[in-house]
């Protein structure tokens, strides 16, 4: 088999804010942006890497969830603890640096982890966890 990875979804809240995190502040490309009524789906992917994407979706458009699973869902998006996603970059100090002096939110500065890379995390504006590795 020759298997690769076409997209993987997050949830997202506010595609206006979501459009301005992944593009603006993490340099993707906005490759799609698929709107049905006020729900969007908006797909985004690192230049460079045009078979690999993001799709952010809303989540309230989840077919078969019941309302106790939607209120569910919400509380997890809000508390930083139902989506996330890992980023490799060659140069850490400096991509942190760049996400600082745009604003975004850091869960973990870079550390040294004991599996053989140093990452940090920062959350994206749905609350999802956004972990960023680089190789040691």
């Amino acid at each position: 088999m020759d298997l690769t990875i076409h997209s993987s979804f997050l949830p997202q809240s506010d595609p206006d804010a979501a459009v301005a995190f992944y593009r603006d502040a993490l340099g993707f490309e906005v490759r799609l942006d698929v709107s049905y009524g006020d729900r969007h789906w908006i797909t985004v992917g690192p230049p460079g890497q045009p078979t690999t994407a993001i799709v952010l979706y809303p989540p309230e458009a989840t077919p078969n969830l019941t309302d106790d699973e939607r209120r569910t869902v919400a509380e997890m998006m809000a508390k930083g603890t139902f989506g996330h996603v890992v980023l490799e970059t060659d140069d850490l100090e400096a991509t942190f640096a760049a996400l600082v002096a745009k604003g975004v939110e850091v869960v973990q500065e870079p550390t040294d982890q004991p599996y053989g890379i140093r990452d940090g995390a920062v959350r994206d504006p749905s609350g999802n966890l956004v972990r960023i590795n680089q190789r040691r």
